[in-house]
């Protein structure tokens, strides 16, 4: 049956109104997923310590986190505007940078050693692997202005931004004027990375009475609290200390052995070949390991503690004896660890890159 030409018009526009309210909704759905309300504030997990950084030089606001969510991502920062923060520090790899064992920057230069994860960063009281950061606002200048990283200047920073009328009526409503300046980035970005509180996984949940541990998963935290938890300490999983692991010595990508905290003036004996000790959360989204990401799994990590060499330089008193488990203790620990992943930190929209 053909319907006449003025029902075909009223059902095209039924349509049409139809299929505009249908995508005004999915709009609108998908933006509030990532709309901060206006109670936003930093809170510390019930039973944590208290952070090293609290923002009280730098009010949370989500018109400053908004700011540094942007920032971060801008590939602006970088000086061929081809890398951004997340280029390297991806959120479903919980803001490391997964299967690639050293980071890789502007114009497909290599760094020397594997993007370190971003979440609890409050809590650290220096910054990366060797911990040549001591505050998390001046975090930032360090890869924006290294060589094989992004290979900018914060001033030419300061000059794009400032060019960009996007970044005026963010810059108005974050500090109440349009004026853009280094310092007003870097405390956006340390709001937005001060933000990434990662503290509900299941091992969360559990000390929280909300979820058990499977007969397994206890045991594995028997085998933790034995043999780990010195130097991983919960809840952060870390005690953000400098640590040599005893690794085998071995040439990086610049031809040279890794000297560790040793690199940071000034120069001490003492500290060759030590680390920062990284925390145990989010191991199902961070390989590969070690500061150079030499091991792609985590079993590889265990055979490394049952084989070191006790001889090593400047290895760890604690790690003297290695660390030797039966098969049954390491499927047990490897349970346990795996209850330290946040499903719900890699998947929150608030740390999503917005388009």
């Amino acid at each position: 049956m053909r319907l006449p030409t003025t029902h075909k018009r009223k059902i095209l526009v039924i349509a049409s109104l139809l299929s505009l309210i249908i995508s005004t909704q999915l709009l609108s759905c998908r933006k509030s997923e990532i709309v901060l309300d206006e109670n936003f504030a930093f809170i510390i997990p019930t039973g944590w310590p208290q952070p090293f950084y609290n923002f009280e030089q730098n009010p949370v606001s989500k018109e400053r986190f908004e700011l540094g969510r942007k920032l971060f991502y801008d590939k602006q920062l970088s000086i061929n505007n081809s890398i951004s923060c997340g280029t390297c520090h991806q959120q479903f790899a919980a803001f490391a940078q997964i299967d690639h064992d050293i980071s890789h920057g502007i114009f497909d230069r290599v760094g020397a050693r594997n993007s370190p994860a971003i979440f609890n960063m409050n809590w650290n009281t220096s910054f990366f692997w060797d911990g040549r950061a001591n505050h998390i606002e001046v975090q930032p200048l360090n890869p924006i202005t290294d060589h094989n990283e992004m290979g900018e200047t914060i001033e030419n920073v300061v000059v794009k931004l400032s060019a960009d009328a996007r970044y005026k009526p963010m810059f108005q409503k974050a500090y109440g004027d349009e004026t853009v300046s280094s310092q007003r980035i870097l405390k956006a970005l340390a709001q937005f990375m001060g933000m990434m509180v990662s503290d509900r996984s299941k091992y969360d949940l559990y000390k929280q009475g909300k979820a058990s541990l499977s007969a397994q998963e206890q045991s594995g935290l028997l085998v933790f609290e034995a043999q780990c938890a010195t130097c991983h300490k919960a809840p952060l999983f870390s005690d953000f200390s400098f640590r040599s692991n005893g690794l085998p010595l071995i040439l990086n990508s610049r031809g040279v052995i890794d000297s560790g905290k040793a690199a940071v003036p000034p120069f001490a004996a003492e500290n060759l070949y030590k680390f920062k000790v990284p925390s145990l959360r989010n191991l199902k989204y961070t390989r590969p390991y070690m500061h150079d990401g030499r091991y792609t799994t985590l079993e590889q990590v265990l055979d490394h503690y049952a084989q070191i060499d006790p001889n090593a330089v400047n290895l760890d008193p604690l790690l003297q004896n290695r660390i030797i488990l039966s098969p049954v203790q390491r499927a047990d620990l490897l349970a346990f660890l795996n209850t330290l992943n946040d499903e719900a930190f890699v998947k929150d929209k608030r740390f999503a890159e917005v388009q």
